[in-house]
């Protein structure tokens, strides 16, 4: 079903709820959306005259802010940040995340999360399968480590890692004291720089004994009183900070001096970084522990107390604490920031205590006896060295201060009803003509109020703007909230993700009415830029302006903006042709939002119509169609299309067939058809070996123009032919080296024909033909080599007298390895005096022997395998084998065997045999033997093969056969065969299994008993053997 605006027909809205009732008429023209007038003033309305700080939606804020989530993670709820290396290092359920600062990108995601067994041992303690998880609950860094605490299923642990590597561990220590066994407990840590952490939780399991602990670095483990609820009486621990000579905590707990029933005081707990306990008294616990009472309330007649902390921001430059007030859970619901000073803290632990001297009696004030107790320690030699100027006796009792802390102003400087605040942060911004003190305050529901904290009344209480984090209609308390003045960025803890938002976004505020009007801070309008900027952006401090003089207004007015559409429902429609059609229509009011306070309608339709139904029809019929054939009968079509109109939304189709057919051609006959004969087959090859060729031929029959050849040739034997070698015969032999005593050595040689022939017989040599001529000394005959005989017998022979050969040298190596080579020895002519002198004496200088006369060694290969063959058995498991010739060449002259089995053997018909046992297999062992040389080979009429003659000079051997066929019939085939010599003998595979054995006797029994005998049995019987076959 399809609906837009170009093919709906809008109607008005009293026409759509007469037409959902009963068939009605629609007009095709739009009916525009006209506003009814309204009977008063939008303006004066009670909700228009409302004054409201301004809200900035999600979809505004989306474009601003960075987000980071993890899949299945939850609970972002501690945020620490790492400026040394620009990092936010985040603490999840199960998980450690390190994340860059500029874009919130993830760099290191670190899972830890409870083994197996600690999580089933905490369900087994009645604990649900959430609360047995790890909620991260301490991460504190420390120059370069990191301190990470988690629940642990409930069984805290503490881990130290590398700040750089979350996966690198360096301390695991046991988490208790350090860390709440259950998730849901507040609880607070600070680390100090010299090591020591400071941890304010619950030390066991069911959360009865809350403690402030001391651990770690260099100082004495140190903790409250334990089970004494003077000290402490089920409190909620909230922040700790360390400052000068002391650590603070902040807590809210039930009050020990309230005598009127029950009711929750803040307080502020300080104890001294030097303490190390006392001695006898005190031991193991803290002897400067003191707490104040905080005091946050709306003044009055009868002053309305904000008694519950919820949440602390420390501003060190300003020595200032800013603090989050509430009411008590079960009370109506309101909040409160106070701020208070370190200055005033300190006043109220200078002035007097309260104590009670017995249970029954009252607590009154009792004198400070160390007015300004600056953690003094006893430097007298003894035992009490080292501790504390405060007595033991004086801070077992006297640790509750009379004085309450009261804060910076009478009243607080956010107050709201009907809402909880959860968390704050604070930062400072430099204005055009003031400091100001921008508070960032989470709500219980989602959104982040962004006030003031000014003594200015006209600005006291005012909320800049409020940021919706969440979707309109989704509420989800904001667990962590942390600030980064220097690249001025708020971080948000959600449960499932973390957002990054800036704090300034002047560039939002285009004109300079909505610059100064925001009342921001950060923002003023710069005249020679003409745009809103921050202070440091600005182009001089004299261009820029502020108005910061009264609280921002929310502008009321509101556009409208539809709803979404309802759901389609049937409708009638008259166009004024077909009639009546049936329709569907749907609607949408102007109420997302509606319009109020003097905001502009709706534009556009209220009702579509669409999917109206139409009836189809016919197109005329289409030109008759190209006959289907061009001689003897054929056909053709015509057509036409149902789309005139096409049926819609349930019209009716059109009636009849959409194409006509008819013959044609029929009295126009064919000739008859000219065609390729299938091709007939392949001749034999031309040749055996070396490429020949085979052709095929094919005619054309009922004429002669077919397209194409009639004869076709293909390549053939494209394998190389076997090499024929064949030797010359010796020649005579030929003197050489002839000395003057008539010794000497002669020669004599032959040649080796080598070829590539497929017939050894196509290889011929020649007969040897000898020529001679005589060469007479008295010219009557020319010869060619006359005139080097003239030259010889001119040149003189000069005899040096007493010249004499020299001793042979030793001979030289031979010029070949095998094949037969030479090798030479050389002697010189020299006369007395050691000159030498080459024609002085007779014979030869250079003496040839021949060497390394034998043969080549020829190292042996094996040919291809044979195809395999039949198996030796029907069923029951026999086998097939194939086999290999070491021949590819032969090895001879001590050339390496081939390496490897001749003949392969594999399982074949494993199916059992019909008579229901396996146990009877034959073995068929073909071994080839020997032709007796008497026998007589009848088939084809040749007689007997004869013996093989001796090898020849070629190193072939050859026997014959006659053909003893009676009458005109040939015999056919080859008359003589021909095989090279120096064959390696075959190694047949030997079985021990013999033919027309089976599993008889007991193997029987064996067989029905257990099929793995026989099995195990014919695997061995099988298994190759190697014969020698000298």
């Amino acid at each position: 079903m399809t609906a837009s605006s170009q093919d709906s027909t809008p109607s008005s809205m009293a026409g759509l709820f007469l037409l959902l009732l009963l068939p009605a008429v629609f007009t095709q023209k739009s009916v525009p959306t006209t506003a009814t007038p309204p009977l008063f003033d939008p303006l004066t309305q009670p909700e228009c005259t409302k004054k409201e700080h301004p809200k900035v939606s999600i979809q505004a804020l989306s474009p601003w802010m960075s987000t980071f989530s993890h899949p299945g993670v939850r609970d972002y709820s501690q945020l620490t940040l790492d400026l040394t290396r620009n990092e936010l290092i985040v603490g999840a359920r199960n998980y450690l995340f390190r994340l860059d600062l500029s874009n919130m990108s993830l760099i290191q995601a670190t899972e830890w999360a409870p083994d197996e067994e600690t999580r089933r041992s905490c369900q087994s303690k009645g604990k649900t399968e959430i609360e047995c998880q790890n909620y991260i609950r301490v991460l504190l860094v420390n120059k370069t480590e990191v301190m990470t605490c988690g629940t642990n299923a409930f069984l805290p642990l503490c881990i130290t890692r590398e700040v750089g590597n979350m996966s690198s561990v360096l301390e695991r220590v046991n988490g208790v004291a350090r860390c709440p066994y259950d998730p849901r407990h507040n609880s607070t840590a600070v680390v100090t720089e010299s090591g020591e952490l400071y941890a304010a939780t619950v030390i066991d399991f069911s959360g009865r004994d809350p403690v402030i602990y001391r651990s770690l670095g260099g100082m004495p483990p140190l903790r409250t009183a334990q089970y004494n609820s003077k000290w402490l009486n089920e409190p909620h621990f909230i922040s700790a900070y360390d400052i000068g000579l002391f650590t603070f905590f902040f807590l809210r707990e039930n009050a020990v001096e309230h005598d009127c029933g029950k009711t929750v005081y803040s307080r502020v707990a300080r104890v001294c970084k030097n303490d190390i306990g006392g001695r006898f008294l005190l031991e193991d616990t803290w002897t400067t522990f003191m707490k104040a009472r905080l005091n946050c309330s709306r003044s009055g007649e009868i002053p309305f107390y904000y008694n519950e902390l919820q949440s602390t921001f420390y501003l060190p430059e300003q020595d200032l604490i800013y603090g989050i007030f509430t009411t008590n859970v079960n009370s109506i619901a309101a909040s409160a920031v106070c701020a208070f000073n370190l200055s005033a803290i300190t006043q109220a632990f200078n002035g007097p205590f309260r104590s009670q001297e017995n249970p029954r009696s009252t607590w009154l004030p009792t004198p400070n006896p160390i007015h300004n107790f600056q953690c003094g320690t006893i430097d007298d030699e003894g035992p009490n060295e080292g501790l504390t100027e405060r007595s033991l006796q004086d801070a077992q009792r006297l640790y509750l201060m009379n004085d309450v802390v009261q804060p910076e102003s009478v009243d607080p400087l956010v107050m709201q009803d009907d809402v909880r605040f959860s968390n704050l942060v604070v930062d400072i911004v430099q204005g055009m003509d003031t400091l100001y003190h921008v508070i960032y305050i989470s709500t219980e529901y989602g959104t982040i109020l962004k006030a003031l904290a000014t003594p200015n009344k006209n600005l006291q209480g005012c909320y800049l703007e409020e940021m919706e984090l969440l979707p309109s209609g989704v509420r989800e308390p904001i667990l962590s909230l942390q600030i980064l003045h220097s690249d001025r960025s708020l971080f948000v803890g959600l449960n499932n993700r973390v957002l990054k938002i800036p704090l300034e976004r002047c560039s939002t505020y285009k004109t300079e009415t909505l610059c100064l009007e925001a009342r921001d801070p950060y923002c003023g309008w710069d005249f020679r830029q003409r745009r809103c900027t921050t202070l440091e952006d600005s182009s001089n401090m004299s261009q820029w302006k502020q108005n910061i003089t009264v609280c921002p207004l929310r502008n009321q007015t509101t556009n409208g903006g539809f709803g979404p559409w309802a759901p389609w429902q049937p409708c009638n429609n008259d166009d004024g042709v077909d009639g009546v059609s049936s329709c569907l229509c749907r609607s949408r009011s102007c109420d997302s939002p509606a319009p109020r306070c003097g905001g502009k309608n709706c534009e556009g339709p209220t009702i579509e119509v669409a999917n109206c139904s139409r009836n189809g029809g016919w197109t005329p019929w289409s030109s008759w169609g190209q006959c289907s054939t061009t001689c003897g009968t054929g056909f053709e079509l015509r057509q036409r299309s149902c789309n005139n109109p096409s049926p819609r939304h349930g019209g009716r189709v059109c009636v009849g067939p959409s194409r006509d057919e008819r013959f044609c051609n029929e009295g126009v006959s064919c000739p008859q058809p000219i065609f390729w004969s299938p091709w007939g087959s392949w001749t034999k090859c031309s040749t055996e070996c070396g490429g020949g060729v085979h052709s095929r031929v094919r005619t054309c029959e009922n004429g002669n123009s077919c397209p194409g050849c009639a004869l076709e040739y293909k390549a053939c034997n494209l394998e190389a032919c076997p090499e024929v070698k064949r030797n010359t015969p010796w020649t005579p032999w030929m003197p050489v080296n002839v000395t003057q005593g008539g010794a000497r050595q002669e020669q004599r040689m032959r040649y080796m024909c080598r070829a590539h022939l497929s017939d050894p017989h196509e290889l011929q040599i020649g007969r040897r033909k000898v020529e001679t001529r005589f060469c007479p000394n008295d010219g009557t005959a020319a010869c060619e080599t006359d005139t080097l005989v003239e030259e010889l017998l001119k040149t003189p022979v000069v005899r040096v007298a007493g010249a004499g050969w020299s001793s042979w040298e030793t001979w030289s190596s031979c010029s070949q390895s095998c094949a037969k080579g030479y090798r030479t020895r050389r002697r010189t002519c020299a006369g007395p005096e050691g000159k030498s002198a080459p024609v002085a004496c007779r014979g030869s200088p250079v003496e040839y022997q021949d060497c390394n006369v034998q043969a080549c060694p020829v190292k042996g290969a094996w040919s291809c395998w044979s195809s395999w063959s039949q198996c030796s058995v029907g069923c029951g498991g026999g086998h097939y084998q194939r086999t290999r010739s070491c021949n590819s060449p032969v090895p001879s002259n001590g050339g390496d065997i081939c390496i490897g089995l001749h003949t392969e053997e594999a399982l074949c018909n494993t199916h059992t045999c019909d008579d229901g046992c396996a146990a009877r297999r034959e073995q068929v062992v073909e071994t080839e033997q020997p032709v007796a040389e008497h026998q007589t080979d009848r088939e084809g009429g040749w007689m007997a093969w004869s013996l093989w003659s001796a090898c020849d000079d070629s190193g072939l051997q050859m026997r014959s056969r006659v053909c003893g066929a009676q009458g005109n019939t040939p015999c056919v085939g080859n008359s003589t065969q021909r095989r090279d010599c120096n064959e390696i003998p075959v190694i047949l595979p030997a079985s021990g299994f013999d033919k027309d054995k089976h599993c008889g006797g007991k193997w029987i029994n064996s067989c029905l008993r257990f099929v793995s005998v026989c099995t195990l049995g014919f695997l061995f019987v099988f298994m190759p053997l190697y014969v020698s076959t000298d």
